[in-house]
């Protein structure tokens, strides 16, 4: 598979692996690209699986979590690191979860915008005390949905539902994701991440062991409480949650400087 992917920083610098969700692309990471490299850091964002021309099979068992993790590894392998700081947002971020646990030797740091871990948001899910699965109605509407129609209303009327999702983000953003979205089979694919999605690969995820930073914000209509805070009980590494108030579902470009700031100090200190 081929990937696009954008990069900063010198060639020679600390490697950092930023990982987008849902229904983004890399350029999601603009603002951490910048800071990251003019720190001398050698950042790496790509768009994932289904969101890249060159790898976006059409069969929805190609985007098991599993294959999409070993994606994140083969990426690193292609780029000659051994190690390297790991950042993830929304479904990127489930996936940086993944790959921390299993992969502890390849990780250095582990840094998460807005997502818990795998089995604490399946917890929470599933928890007759929590909001988390009112909150996550629209994953199911995703995978029982008929394949390809739920998609095609998106971009229908110049994607005027899709540019819905991104309510709040710049224009120059929107226009990019939309952009990558309408191209053929890449919002299918988008939505195949969860058709694919597996409880028991959540519940699997190994706590992390790495030095992780959890970022989540209390507007995230999404990604509720319950779960960010339960997700203290699967790091079993030095471990700092931060949350940021007022702020919705979108952290890295919504909270730019802040979360920016909480990163460089994270691998700062953790180098």
């Amino acid at each position: 598979m081929r990937f696009r992917a954008r990069e900063a920083g010198p060639d020679a610098g600390r490697p950092v692996l930023l990982l987008h969700g849902f229904p983004q692309t890399s350029r999601c990471w603009a603002a951490q690209l910048d800071e990251l490299g003019d720190a001398g850091y050698h950042p790496v964002a790509f768009d994932q699986r289904g969101y890249s021309p060159g790898a976006r099979p059409t069969d929805v068992a190609a985007y098991k979590p599993d294959a999409i993790a070993g994606d994140v590894l083969a990426v690193a392998d292609a780029l000659d690191w051994d190690r390297f700081d790991i950042v993830g947002h929304d479904f990127g971020g489930s996936i940086a979860w993944m790959v921390a646990g299993y992969h502890p030797d390849r990780v250095r740091t582990l840094t998460i915008a807005s997502t818990p871990h795998p089995a604490a948001f399946r917890a929470a899910y599933k928890s007759g005390g929590s909001d988390q699965r009112e909150r996550s109605g629209y994953m199911r509407a995703f995978r029982e949905g008929e394949r390809g129609a739920m998609e095609a209303s998106l971009l229908a009327d110049d994607a005027a539902g899709l540019r819905l999702v991104f309510a709040g983000l710049a224009p120059d953003a929107i226009h990019e994701y939309v952009l990558a979205l309408s191209e053929p089979g890449a919002l299918v694919a988008a939505f195949d991440w969860y058709r694919s999605m597996s409880s028991k690969a959540s519940l699997a995820t190994p706590p992390s062991s790495v030095p992780t930073l959890y970022v989540w914000s209390d507007h995230d209509p999404t990604l509720g409480r319950d779960a960010a805070e339960a997700t203290a009980g699967l790091v079993t590494g030095p471990y700092r949650f931060e949350v940021l108030e007022r702020v919705g579902h979108w952290i890295p470009e919504l909270a730019a400087p802040t979360f920016n700031a909480l990163l460089l100090a994270h691998l700062g200190t953790n180098g």
